[in-house]
């Protein structure tokens, strides 16, 4: 059987990770053992009703069962411009400001296709979500890693920006409220960066899916609500985390014309668009009650108080999360990240994910996803009490 050599792109992917663990996991099912999965960011809770219905009244009627357009449904994007304006207090033209996306991480991966040349640099948080790294790997872009660490309470150093580094960047990517962090930035950085990004003709990538996944008050702004972020900035939003719809793939970004239709460019020769159906599914959850998005929180906030409150008593040095369905867990003295996931994973059937899987700067720690019941968060600590697990 001839040998057919993977491209070099995928040879300069990291190492993932994840599919290890993934397959760790799996052995332990096995051999019959009853795993706690806190290693996944997808919510446990079902699809609002109101949603579900709109998308099988729509799936029912012939007019949405042929290609949707590119750029998406006139009404989905209008709807999405009137949420961010009702949310963020942010104008937007649905025509030209509003792009959909299957789902945020399509438009996210695809995004430097449009604006990354080989050899370009990409400023990029570590730890991060891959993608932001998969999609400039894709386009022949370098990635420059921008530190995230809890002394700077997990918000990157732009000054520390090598200037010769600069010169060759042309996309800056943000995130918050942050994966795998769970940290939140104040609107004095989302400020600066805007002013940064100015300054050193960069492309402002923010990517925003946890925005309303919030605790205490606490409410995340858009970078959008910058003033004159509109200049140099893009936002990445999903329905998949408010509206509990991961499995939908339907998402949009928001921001500059000019560079949405860069992406939209890209979009139009590699996909069709998003099944209208979905889309009037959506428009359903932008449009209908938002309490559901207020429950969600309750519920994950009850689930959060009950982990931290546990892991401190456990003497581990765990931050309370403002917002994302996050706890950024440092790992005991004597573990890796890695190691201690397999300890945990192999002795207690606990899955929790290396933050070294989310890049260099992701050592030393573990992320908790909040994706089950209380009583199962409770039963996943009770199990690492039996090890002896402590934290430093």
């Amino acid at each position: 059987m001839a040998e057919h050599t993977q491209a070099n792109r995928l040879q300069a992917l990291p190492p993932y990770l994840f599919a290890e663990m993934d397959r760790m996991k799996q052995e332990q099912v096995k051999k019959g053992v009853d795993i706690i999965s806190l290693g996944i960011g997808d919510p446990d809770l079902p699809t609002p009703a109101h949603i579900v219905e709109a998308l099988a009244r729509a799936a029912a009627d012939p007019a949405n069962h042929q290609y949707p357009s590119y750029e998406g449904m006139p009404a989905f994007r209008a709807a999405a411009a009137d949420w961010y304006r009702a949310r963020f207090g942010v104008t937007l033209d649905p025509a030209t400001e509003v792009l959909s996306l299957i789902g945020s991480k399509e438009g996210i991966g695809h995004f430097p296709l449009a604006f990354v040349n080989p050899g370009d640099v990409v400023l990029i948080p570590d730890p991060a979500y891959p993608v932001y790294q998969a999609g400039t790997v894709f386009a022949g872009g370098v990635p420059h890693p921008m530190p995230l660490t809890r002394a700077r309470d997990f918000l990157p150093d732009l000054d520390a920006i090598p200037g010769d580094v600069l010169k060759q960047a042309r996309v800056l990517w943000l995130n918050y409220p942050n994966n795998p962090t769970g940290a939140v930035a104040p609107r004095e950085f989302l400020a600066r960066a805007v002013e940064f990004a100015r300054r050193h003709r960069l492309i402002l990538a923010h990517d925003a899916p946890y925005s309303e996944m919030a605790y205490d008050g606490y409410r995340p702004e858009s970078v959008l609500s910058v003033t004159g972020a509109k200049e140099v900035a893009v936002e990445f939003h999903s329905l998949s985390k408010t509206y509990n719809m991961t499995g939908w793939r339907v998402g949009f970004a928001v921001g500059n014309a000019a560079i949405l239709a860069g992406l939209g460019r890209i979009k139009t020769n590699l996909d069709s668009g998003i099944f209208q159906a979905v889309q009037v599914a959506g428009i359903a959850a932008l449009t209908g009650p938002q309490q559901v998005v207020a429950d969600n929180c309750r519920v994950y906030q009850a689930r959060r108080d009950v982990l931290v409150g546990a892991l401190r008593e456990m003497g581990f040095d765990v931050q309370v999360p403002r917002a994302t369905f996050y706890l950024w867990v440092p790992v005991p003295k004597g573990f890796t990240a890695k190691s201690f996931s397999i300890e945990v994973l192999a002795k207690a059937g606990v899955v929790l994910t290396p933050g070294s899987g989310f890049g260099a700067a992701g050592e030393g720690y573990v992320r908790a996803a909040l994706t089950v019941g209380v009583d199962r968060i409770r039963e996943a600590v009770e199990r690492l009490r039996k090890l002896g697990i402590r934290g430093n």
